[in-house]
């Protein structure tokens, strides 16, 4: 086995372990989407959902059961159609519809059984009908008006997972048929989730069926990897007039989630192996995640981050992008550098040197490979801008030597020596021949480039 490849499995390893003591009594709620009860990888999906249990993360199961609704609906001839994404349930349809959801829900116990996992299936949701909206008649069609969350807690507190039927029953025991998707929202919500899923049939978010907004990353399969919940707000802003799809609805539903005090929603491929575990415990991820507060946050770089940054930099080093620096270089630094961290792995440096005139330079800005193209670098130079900002200084400037068209996508536009402080250009090696831009920092201008949030 290669040293490189050696080391990209020991740093794995080192990630896995530490979201396993981060998540550890943390609360998981899991939509399972209807479509992924009849593929091959469900019976294994279970089996990591299991894995999670067993190493102490609190999970609350809901499955979806539109696709055993359908058949069930079907086979006794009754016909249903919906309404702006919500079935229109007739009371003589919500007894063959409690079948399907009860259905797909002992499914799922049977799995965990297989297991070895304990599971309970429960009444406790209260609902009451959505009624008449814009002249439509839901009938027996249902929101979620309360939960019993405190026989949920003391249900996961005995090591129990519950499993939520898309049902609801009103104070009179009258049962609607209400929406697992908004079930599971309600559910994170109301037991304080650290992580709300969606596990679909179709995978993350596509960036090329739809509109997305400055600074989204999409990666090369087309999918979009994280928005912030400004950024998702965004996204159903500019898709506002697309047709009402699944990916949409999934994501104002995430938007909402995190306005609501859930960290992180995830919206993952379920009919793909191991999908859940790689977007637990790997800090790139492989499907959609919208979060509420900053999962990779920039902050000043502290003596313990020199070694990993360097280690960063070598490659640029290497290549003469960057200009080599020592340990004992950086320790004196250590005020004017920034690291980019996410959860608790440094992916990204750079520094802001203050000159006199109100001139400032931005420097040793370094990525490390493994997450390139995830938006770091530019979230780095939105930190350095607004610490610019922040000191009262007027214009930026930077050398480089490969990085120029990224650098004026940030809004850096082409300079000359002439517009180096006097120190710089008299220090400026004229054999790597760097090109020189700015960036000017007016009051109109103080804010982030648009290019991050």
């Amino acid at each position: 086995m290669n040293k490189k490849r050696l080391k990209e499995q020991v740093e794995t390893i080192r990630q896995a372990f530490g979201y396993i003591t981060r998540f550890r009594g943390q609360t998981f709620v899991i939509k399972l989407d209807s479509a992924l009860f009849g593929n091959a990888y469900f019976p294994i999906l279970i089996k990591d959902l299991v894995l999670l249990h067993q190493m102490g993360i609190r999970i609350v199961l809901v499955p979806g059961a539109k696709q055993r609704i359908d058949q069930i609906l079907a086979t006794y001839n009754i016909k249903t159609h919906t309404v702006k994404g919500v079935r229109i349930s007739p009371p003589d349809a919500v007894s063959y519809i409690k079948m399907a959801a009860f259905d797909v829900c002992n499914k799922l116990m049977t799995l965990l059984a297989e297991n070895d996992t304990h599971a309970i299936i429960g009444n406790w949701v209260k609902a009451r009908a959505i009624g008449v909206r814009d002249g439509v008649d839901f009938l027996s069609s249902g929101t979620v008006e309360s939960l019993q969350t405190d026989i949920v807690r003391r249900t996961l507190d005995q090591g129990q997972i519950p499993i939520f039927p898309n049902i609801g029953w009103n104070a009179k025991g009258k049962p609607y048929n209400i929406s697992s998707n908004e079930l599971a929202l309600a559910l994170g919500r109301e037991l304080g989730a650290a992580k709300l899923f969606f596990i679909t049939g179709f995978g993350g978010i596509s960036g090329r069926k739809t509109r997305v907004p400055p600074g989204v990353y999409v990666s090369s399969d087309g999918t979009i990897s994280q928005m912030t919940v400004t950024q998702a707000g965004g996204f159903l802003d500019i898709n506002a007039s697309s047709r009402q799809s699944t990916a949409l609805e999934l994501v104002s539903l995430a938007y909402e989630a995190c306005r609501g005090g859930i960290p992180r929603v995830h919206i993952v491929d379920g009919r793909v192996e191991g999908m859940v575990l790689k977007e637990i415990f790997s800090n790139r991820g492989f499907g959609t995640m919208i979060y509420a507060n900053q999962h990779e946050n920039v902050r000043p770089m502290v003596p313990a981050d020199i070694p990993e940054v360097l280690r960063i930099m070598e490659p640029s080093v290497g290549e003469a992008a960057l200009v080599p620096r020592t340990a004992g270089q950086l320790e004196k630094d250590l005020e004017a550098f920034a690291v980019y961290e996410v959860d608790g792995t440094i992916h990204g440096c750079g520094a802001l040197h203050a000159f006199p005139g109100k001139t400032g330079e931005i420097a040793g800005l370094a990525i490390d490979q493994a997450y390139a193209n995830l938006g770091s670098g530019a979230r780095i130079v939105s930190y350095l801008i607004e610490k610019a900002s922040t000191l009262k200084l007027k214009k930026l400037f930077v050398l480089t030597t490969q990085t120029w068209d990224w650098f004026a996508s940030l809004g850096f536009t082409p300079g000359t020596l002439n517009d180096l402080p006097a120190e710089k250009k008299k220090a400026y090696n004229r054999k790597r021949k760097s090109r020189v831009l700015t960036y000017s920092i007016s009051p109109r201008r103080t804010k982030r480039p648009s290019v991050v949030e």
